[in-house]
């Protein structure tokens, strides 16, 4: 009965020593999934979010981002999956789309995946350089001072068929997708890419009919651009200044001075306007001016491809402030069209 009992306690011992073993192997299996599949972002505000990791980033980089909008529950166990998933030598910029209640499995495999949410990029009504680079820079890693910078380098923008006069020929108002953390020079290059795909056969065909080059042809759907929003218009205007280039005469388009002053808020063109030294006052120099006024619609840049055939060579706005143009074929005709607007800016005040 001893030797009975003494076994039978042994057995217990063992159980109970079993027991223990097991529930501290839940405990840490436990802990282990809750580290690793437990949901560990939180947003309090929306369902998802943003983050967006530069360039050249380290991992107390990507902390600092995650932390500095409280999107981690608990940033240790973050760490501890990072580091078994190896992540910490593997960040990859760009912007990445962090959803509530994500796992740290999920957000660590996300961003080593690379798997980035693409930007939609949009420029529209851009007028300079300068402008288009900040446009383009505040939805981009790309640096504004980094994009002005290639439009400026005649060796870089030769390489695509340009110059810094004419290279904003090269931008085609559009809707693009693009990663974040797209360079200065990739993007550039992806407008290239974008330009060769637009001036397909047919464009060049039309363009070559009016002895125009591609560029040339930019060149004066910005001054269309600048001259009317209307869109069934354009063709006319177009048709107005082509008339005027096969007679060789002077453009005198009153936006090309807007562009040479520099000044985009005035109103009124003056007569001591005319006088500004500038290639781009066409009523100084004959023909077109060295490069875009403004980067064009694809609506402006077909309009001159498809101008209207008409024998008008003047026009000017109307009276009533609707946008469009009373057309002339004569000059004494223009005149009093001309006429009737100016008194019409007198009565409305608008001196500049």
């Amino acid at each position: 009965m001893a030797k009975s009992s003494k076994i039978s306690r042994g057995k217990r011992i063992a159980i109970a020593f079993g027991i223990v073993i097991l529930f501290s192997l839940l405990a840490i299996g436990y802990s282990f999934y809750t580290k690793v599949f437990f949901p560990n972002v939180a947003l309090k505000e929306s369902p998802d979010k943003y983050i967006y990791i530069p360039t050249g980033a380290t991992f107390n980089d990507v902390l600092h981002l995650l932390n500095s909008d409280n999107l981690l529950k608990n940033q240790a166990s973050f760490e501890w999956v990072a580091e078994q998933m190896k992540y910490k030598n593997r960040i990859k910029a760009g912007r990445y789309l962090i959803k509530k209640n994500m796992s740290n499995r999920e957000l660590v495999a996300l961003l080593r995946s690379g798997k980035q949410t693409p930007i939609k990029v949009v420029f529209n009504n851009v007028r300079t350089k300068e402008q288009l680079a900040s446009v383009v820079g505040s939805q981009l890693e790309a640096d504004s001072s980094a994009i002005t910078g290639l439009l400026g380098n005649a060796q870089q923008l030769q390489k695509f068929g340009f110059t810094p006069e004419n290279c904003m020929a090269m931008f085609i108002p559009n809707t693009y997708e693009f990663y974040w953390n797209t360079s200065a020079k990739k993007f550039l290059e992806r407008m290239a890419s974008e330009y060769k795909i637009f001036w397909n056969s047919s464009r060049k065909a039309k363009a070559a009919n009016m002895n125009l080059t591609q560029s040339q042809v930019s060149v004066l759907a910005s001054i269309v651009e600048q001259e009317t929003r209307k869109n069934d218009e354009k063709p006319v205007i177009a048709g107005v200044y082509y008339n005027r280039l096969t007679k060789g005469w002077k453009l005198e388009a009153d936006p090309t001075l807007v562009y040479a002053l520099g000044d985009f808020t005035i109103q009124r063109v003056l007569n001591i306007h005319k006088e500004i030294d500038s290639p781009y006052n066409t009523y100084l120099n004959s023909g077109l001016p060295p490069g875009p006024i403004c980067i064009p619609s694809i609506a402006s840049i077909d309009a001159v491809l498809n101008y209207s055939k008409h024998e008008y060579l003047f026009f000017c706005a109307k009276d009533d402030f609707s946008g469009y143009h009373s057309f002339a074929k004569t000059y004494s005709q223009h005149l009093l069209n001309a006429k009737r607007f100016q008194n019409e800016l007198n009565r409305r005040k608008i001196r500049s």
